[in-house]
């Protein structure tokens, strides 16, 4: 596991670093639907991951957002699931909160991962198989666990661009503040390095939104689930997984009735945008 976890950190790094260099470029190619662009750097990304973690382990599944899906990633043990680009929009914007995701599966479960924060030099790497947890930063930054302290009015992580009903309603049932950003990785990268306490989300993302920011919080001892409190399964025919919330283990029952009492379980339009 040594050497996979080094090489998804140094896969997500390559690429991220790939991405940063079409700064100068960032002509969305075409909008895949719902405010889903795709640029060349994205394609970019895909390619590297795809030559580094595929031609490393050619008997690994292999699911990303911009390869064709092959079906007989299903029958594989080991699978990885990236994301090229997490938060196309952000960087096609010129902001800073986007990512590179890496991610493998054992078994459908999350078993390590990197998240790589371009912007930040920064690649959050995590692996979280029952006896082998652990979790760190390539730039050395201070993560913030699970079972530290909330602060006293949280901090709930939204999209920039959408915030429907029932986040305001769920905001004022804790008396939270909203702290709106992009991409899943970079929300949940906010709480771990302690600027939020909550994410939040209902519908619309994909298993290679997920899966990485999963993994990492998990190893550093986070609650992750769906908005029910269900585990999320990974290397699914269906890649959709839509609701995710993370959130410290002490606040899970908490926020799991709140949620509920906000609307945020009743039928939502779906939306890709995170």
């Amino acid at each position: 596991m040594n050497d996979l976890l080094q090489l998804a950190t140094d896969a997500a790094r390559e690429a991220g670093a790939a991405v940063r260099g079409y700064y100068r470029d960032r002509t969305i190619l075409k909008d895949k639907g719902e405010d889903n662009p795709l640029t060349e750097a994205d394609l970019a990304s895909d390619r590297i991951l795809e030559a580094r973690l595929r031609a490393t382990n050619p008997d690994f599944g292999w699911l990303s957002e911009e390869s064709v899906d092959d079906p007989s990633r299903l029958e594989k043990e080991f699978a990885w699931i990236v994301d090229p680009l997490d938060g196309t929009q952000e960087f096609s914007e010129g902001r800073a909160d986007w990512g590179v995701h890496v991610a493998l599966t054992l078994g459908g479960k999350c078993a390590l991962a990197a998240v790589a924060l371009p912007s930040d030099d920064d690649v959050l790497w995590g692996v979280s198989l029952p006896g082998k947890t652990r979790a760190g930063s390539t730039k050395g930054t201070a993560l913030v666990r699970g079972d530290s302290s909330q602060r006293a009015r949280p901090r709930i992580v939204v999209s920039r661009s959408h915030t429907p009903p029932w986040v305001e309603k769920f905001a004022r049932a804790l008396d939270a503040e909203l702290v709106p950003c992009g991409s899943a990785g970079y929300k949940v990268a906010r709480l771990l390095a302690g600027e939020a306490d909550i994410y939040a989300h209902t519908i619309g993302l994909k298993e290679w939104d997920t899966c990485a920011p999963e993994t990492v919080a998990r190893a550093l001892g986070w609650h992750v689930s769906k908005l029910r409190g269900e585990e999320h399964a990974y290397n699914q025919k269906n890649p959709k997984n839509h609701e995710l919330l993370v959130c410290r283990p002490a606040w899970r029952d908490r926020l799991l009735a709140a949620l509920k009492e906000s609307g945020a379980l009743e039928p939502q339009p779906e939306r890709v945008k995170k």
